[in-house]
């Protein structure tokens, strides 16, 4: 018996266009997911100090660890999304680069080994901003500028 249908494999995401991805995308979506990866590290960290070190205020260690941990899923999805190349993942990849630059400057103010982290989370979210607002980006992302006709 022969299926008309194709193997799920086979198939292409709708709005995604064909060609192979530009790496301009790859790299975009990386960096998405080593920003979810870090907060997720950091959520870990912070959830396990409050259950099993002393911190100062164990509930605000674990709610802070929670916290961290689901605000993780937003640049591991919006990764997930780059790479599959759903058009949809810009806007949350785009929203995290964005939250990342007050932090990035807050690490900066600091008088600490913080200015380090601060300089690396501030060269990572401007890189990933410019590449997810380059054009070679979005139309590999299927999204089109306002006035352009549609295909």
């Amino acid at each position: 018996m022969t299926s008309d249908r194709t193997p799920a494999s086979a198939q292409t995401a709708p709005d995604a266009p064909e060609g192979p991805r530009p790496g301009r995308l790859t790299v975009a979506a990386s960096l998405a997911a080593l920003e979810g990866l870090a907060l997720a590290a950091a959520g870990v960290y912070l959830l396990v100090m409050g259950l099993a070190g002393k911190p100062d205020n164990a509930q605000q260690a674990e709610t802070g660890g929670v916290t961290l941990i689901v605000l993780a899923l937003l640049p591991l999805l919006a990764a997930r999304g780059l790479l599959k190349r759903r058009s949809w993942s810009r806007g949350p990849a785009i929203i995290t680069q964005i939250m990342a630059l007050p932090v990035a400057w807050t690490l900066l103010q600091a008088d600490s080994m913080l200015i380090p982290g601060g300089i690396a989370l501030a060269v990572v979210a401007v890189t990933a901003l410019v590449l997810l607002v380059n054009p070679t980006t979005t139309e590999a992302l299927g999204i089109r500028g306002p006035g352009s006709d549609p295909k």
